[in-house]
């Protein structure tokens, strides 16, 4: 394998990019990063065009911008490109050739295009429908077709996996009073869009069959292993990928654990969301194998509201039963171990987040209200300025910002870079209850100084908490050998 070019953090792509749903796909010697595509500070999800980044499968540091790949527009549907592009995923046919699958908005329809390159301009193929070419979605008592993922078998044949667990009203669907009663799957002909077979529900939302206390809510996306069939999905906790496992991919699916949750719950049997470790909200994203680890995609919440979410990815445990590991969030996902113990390092980094009074939710009622005393992740400028400055504001007192994992040498000493109002310190620990403090940073005014590190050597966490009057924006630290 060859050398890592550079460190690669969480969020793994540029600061001024925003990309949720991230489906990755490996096509060739290339991870593809496929997605919805939020607008920062936009009112509502999804609101550019569907854009693509990728890197070499031997160094994950190394993320390219492929550019614009599908526009609104190109639906026929979307001439004024007024109708969102959610989430999408990408496989490559029997023909060759690349599909692009996404979910069109809230009305209940799953549009295809298709490419000859895995990240080219790719051209409107359809809208996935029955064999008499009504729309899937526009029959009643149709389930509601929504966040597709596809997989292509081995033997050829083209499954489709959708769901979602929230009644839309019908005059957003075309007046059609449609089901949701949890994921469903559906095979479709080598065509890519025309549907082979009647829908079936794999994943109840409720009831029998169903998975107790982690019940399928949206986000289907699906992947193969050796003859098992992988199912990713976010449950109705809304802040945490699952997974269940088969060895058809028509059925039989079982249980298989939480992947990853983005306040660290249901590790170390944690369950209190008031008491995460970061600020809940929708997640979405899928799995994928490269080289000899897998990753769960994943992405985070900015800005106090659930529209403007960055891309991160964790490694994967797989165990020999094949099972997997809860990922803890970090932030250095992709990178090939901890972080360097020294150099300059953007607050944005943080994996952890919260405030004197816990976490909140981004995806409850009036956010910006009720966390307005909380931290959070945010940029100046305009979306997607080039170098634009992305920070944690607003760090009251008791704030705390966390960051995993660094390898720390002896007589490492660290500063930090803030502003705002206030006037205090920024105590840093390698533990989140700060039981040893292991550096304190005068902020009168939120200037700082460099001080000696009291920390053991080896890979470290370093947490921040600031104790004071007044808000600081934590803009960077320096760790200094």
């Amino acid at each position: 394998m060859k050398q890592q070019k550079q460190q690669v953090y969480n969020p793994f792509l540029p600061s001024w990019e925003y990309i949720p749903d991230g489906e990755p796909r490996v096509f060739g010697n290339r991870v593809y990063l496929y997605g919805s595509h939020d607008r920062f500070n936009g009112p509502i999800f999804c609101m550019n065009d569907y854009v693509c980044w990728s890197a070499p499968v031997d160094d994950l540091s190394d993320w390219r911008y492929e550019g614009v790949i599908y526009r609104k527009n190109q639906d026929p549907k979307n001439k004024l490109g007024i109708r969102l592009l959610f989430a999408s995923d990408v496989v490559q046919g029997m023909d060759k050739k690349y599909y692009l699958f996404y979910a069109f908005d809230f009305m209940g329809i799953i549009g295809v295009a298709v490419c000859d390159t895995p990240a080219g301009q790719y051209r409107f193929h359809g809208h996935v429908h029955y064999g008499d070419g009504t729309i899937w979605g526009r029959r009643k008592g149709d389930q509601f077709p929504f966040d597709p993922g596809v997989l292509v078998d081995d033997d050829g044949r083209v499954w489709l996996y959708s769901g979602f667990y929230t009644p839309v009203p019908a005059a957003v669907s075309g007046f059609r009073k449609l089901r949701n009663d949890g994921g469903v799957v559906v095979e479709l002909e080598q065509d890519m869009v025309t549907i082979k077979t009647e829908p079936k529900l794999l994943f109840p939302k409720r009831g029998t069959g169903s998975f107790p206390d982690h019940e399928f809510f949206e986000a289907s996306s699906i992947r193969k292993d050796g003859d098992n069939y992988i199912f990713v999905y976010s449950s109705r906790h809304n802040h945490e990928l699952c997974y269940a496992v088969s060895s058809k991919p028509n059925g039989g699916f079982v249980y298989g654990g939480t992947l990853i949750s983005l306040g660290d719950l249901f590790l170390k049997g944690n369950h209190d969301e008031t008491k995460g470790f970061n600020y809940l909200g929708n997640i979405h994203g899928g799995m994928t194998r490269i080289g000899d680890s897998w990753y769960i995609f994943y992405h985070r919440q900015t800005n106090q509201h659930s529209y403007s979410r960055q891309a991160c990815a964790e490694k994967l445990i797989q165990n020999a039963d094949g099972s997997f590991n809860q990922a803890e969030l970090t932030s250095c996902g992709l990178n090939r171990g901890p972080l360097k113990g020294i150099g300059c390092y953007e607050a944005r980094i943080a994996c952890n987040l919260w405030s004197r009074d816990g976490v909140g939710r981004y995806d409850g009622k009036r956010p910006r209200k009720t966390l307005a005393d909380h931290p959070y992740f945010t940029q100046s400028g305009k979306d997607r300025d080039n170098n634009p400055d992305q920070y944690i504001a607003n760090m009251r007192d008791g704030a705390v910002a966390g960051f995993k994992y660094f390898q720390i040498e002896e007589n490492t000493k660290i500063s930090v870079t803030t502003r705002g109002d206030g006037n205090g310190k920024m105590q840093v620990s390698d533990t989140p209850d700060f039981e040893k403090i292991c550096a304190e940073i005068s902020l009168p005014d939120c200037t700082g100084g460099t001080v000696l590190l009291k920390i053991e050597k080896g890979v470290r966490a370093l947490y921040f908490r600031y104790r004071g009057t007044g808000a600081v924006d934590f803009i960077s630290f320096q760790l200094q050998g």
